[in-house]
Order: C-alpha cells, then structure tokens, then sequence
C-alpha cells in the first residue's frame, strides 16, 4: 500500500477559507476508483509553523497513485489548490 500525506498552507487562513478547502478535499471520496481511504484535517494549534490542512490518502500502488493524480475529479483539486495555496508539502511511502 502507498500513502500519499500532503500538508498545505493556505493565502487566506481564516477559518472559512480552510473549512472550505478542506471540503473541497473531502469531496474526492467516492469519485476516484483508485482512491482507498482518504482524510482530511485541519490544524487545531495556529502557530506560525503550522500548516492549515492535512491530506492523507492510500492507494494499493505507486500506479494506483499515477491515476489519481491525473483523475479528472483530482486535476479539479489540483485547479483549486493552486488558486489558494501559500505553499504545500508532500511525503509519499510505502505502508
């Protein structure tokens, strides 16, 4: 299995904005074949460091992730994440 966790910081962190993001996440579940588990989380602690949302998905192989990310419902994802992220990182392993 693969999990694919990415972190992101959002240009506007008000509580709005985040809860709005963070459905947009959320929306993926069910729509994408290859997608076996998939959670969202926003950052409770607001410190300078922190990142606003958490997204950790697993997918049975690296080519079960390579479809996701070119998915339809996913590139929709993608369109909104870079209208609205500061900055974003990712770690992608074995499990």
């Amino acid at each position: 299995m693969i999990t694919h966790i990415v972190m992101f910081k959002l240009k506007d962190r008000s509580p709005e904005s985040v809860e709005r993001t963070a459905q947009v996440l959320r929306d993926m579940e069910g729509k994408i074949e290859e997608l076996r588990y998939l959670e969202v989380g926003k950052d409770v602690l607001h410190t300078d460091r922190s990142y606003d949302i958490a997204l950790v998905t697993k997918f049975d192989s690296l080519e079960a992730l390579n479809a996701y990310q070119v998915h339809p419902v996913h590139q929709k994802v993608i369109e909104h994440m870079t209208e609205v992220r500061e900055a974003s990182v990712a770690v992608d392993y074995e499990s």
